[in-house]
């Protein structure tokens, strides 16, 4: 993390020796996001849910990281979930998008690891989708919730899997 917190730091102090025309649209769009991103993850680090765990295979990509999510109470307890995010480049216009790796058996997962969470859809017809003002700790406390309060049931992505549970059900 210190690494590209130190690299922006020092892109500052060259942008004085620069022109803002030598600059593409994208280098800043980029450059944004990384900024947002060095703030973002600090700020998500300090408030992990304890049955998360972050990790950055390259410190220098805070744009793509996996999440391990282990419940510790529910249907899901015991299980280890990892899950794949990639901030795209508009960020925080859009959200960031992310995939189940693991294999589960899941209302709002398919088992191809696509996720039904309203957050991280671009528009929602509830107006509970992306909007600017949310972070990635909301996304990642949004996946840790799909494991206890926001188990959905009623309206599943996996349709089997949700009607698989509603028929076995236990007491």
């Amino acid at each position: 993390m210190l690494t590209l917190a130190s690299k922006l730091k020092r892109e500052d102090g060259l942008k004085g020796s620069r022109t803002s025309a030598t600059a593409s649209d994208s280098t800043r769009r980029v450059s944004v996001r990384d900024r947002l991103l060095v703030k973002e993850v600090a700020e998500l680090e300090a408030n992990l849910p304890c049955t998360c765990k972050v990790h950055f295979p390259d410190p220098n990509k805070l744009h793509c990281f996996q999440l391990t999510v282990t419940p510790d109470e529910g249907y899901y307890q015991g299980g280890k979930f990892q899950f794949e995010t990639e901030v795209p480049d508009a960020y925080n216009m859009v959200p960031p998008k992310v995939k189940c790796l693991t294999r589960i058996w899941h209302p709002n997962i398919t088992e191809t690891g696509e996720i039904c969470l309203s957050l991280l859809r671009e528009h929602s017809i509830d107006g509970t989708g992306w909007a600017p003002t949310r972070t990635l700790k909301d996304v990642v406390w949004g996946l840790n919730s799909l494991f206890t309060d926001l188990l959905n049931f009623d309206d599943p992505l996996n349709i089997e899997a949700a009607e698989h549970h509603l028929r076995d059900k236990v007491s």
